[in-house]
């Protein structure tokens, strides 16, 4: 058994996360780090984790596994900070929901230790933040994706795949960029349509969620997800995220000319592939 994994940053995925190691034994102990002494005691008392501090080498030191759990903008200041206190016998990982620009901030600051810093990323998540939302069981059966960097060790890669699949996870294995442009399709896009409907719908009218149904509230239920999360990762990930948006304003427009031109067989056809195209995927 691993002794002790430290998760800087106990929201959502790294409360979750402490609490699938603790439910399945995965670790002795499981730290927690951040800057709020108050929250990581209420943490603790909530059964999340362990033990926690404020003091970085005290959360870092005698670590085997370092999971980083905090926005990915995080990223570039946390990594110079913890620096100092690294050793090659602490794995370093994340729960990024982009990889490709973390992968350059890892070797730019980390330099030599990147060697230990293995990405990866759990498919899974809710609207809501923060460890109260947390369960132990948000990652059974769901995709985490590896993006293993070409000095990692095999031992280091199949170290972090143990722990991900100990939580009931699938692991995958991709590259930085076959991630980013994944989840720039099947996450990072489909959250930018649905804060900008209900920006759309709010600049048109602020009463209209009054009688908004259940399909409006089931497409906009993403739009409640944490800004500053959302804020980073657009940066980090903006070029996909720019291009997907794009191509989407394309079947838009192709949508605008069906209804306008009255075209029936197009809408048909049009609303009948999505419809089967979705049904297949939930069933």
């Amino acid at each position: 058994m691993i002794n002790k994994i430290t998760v800087i940053g106990v929201g959502l995925i790294g409360g979750s996360l402490a609490k699938a190691i603790k439910k399945n034994n995965l670790s002795k102990i499981v730290f927690g780090f951040g800057r709020d002494s108050n929250r990581l005691e209420e943490a603790q008392k909530a059964n999340i984790i362990d033990q926690f501090s404020t003091n970085l080498k005290e959360a870092v030191s005698d670590s085997d596994i370092v999971v980083i759990a905090t926005p990915v903008g995080s990223f570039k200041e946390i990594l110079s900070e913890i620096k100092p206190f690294l050793t090659d016998k602490i794995l370093i990982t994340d729960v990024g929901s982009t990889k490709t620009n973390i992968v350059s901030i890892v070797k730019q600051i980390l330099g030599e230790y990147s060697n230990f810093f293995v990405p990866a990323h759990p498919i899974a998540g809710k609207e809501k933040s923060g460890f109260e939302s947390s369960e132990s069981s948000l990652f059974n059966n769901k995709k985490v994706i590896i993006t293993p960097l070409e000095t990692n060790r095999a031992e280091s890669i199949n170290l972090i795949q143990k722990m991900w699949e100990g939580t009931g996870a699938d692991v995958d294995f991709m590259s930085p960029e076959s991630h980013d442009e994944l989840l720039g399709m099947t996450s990072h896009l489909p959250h930018m349509l649905a804060f900008s409907l209900v920006n759309y719908l709010i600049s048109k009218n602020p009463s209209a969620s009054i009688y908004a149904a259940g399909g409006f509230k089931d497409f906009s239920r993403i739009a409640s997800g944490d800004a500053v999360m959302w804020r980073d990762i657009c940066i980090q990930n903006k070029n996909q995220i720019i291009d997907h948006i794009k191509g989407y304003q394309k079947t838009l427009n192709s949508l605008v000319d069906a209804i306008e031109n009255e075209n029936s067989d197009e809408l048909d056809l049009l609303f009948t592939k999505a419809k089967k195209t979705r049904d297949s995927w939930v069933g």
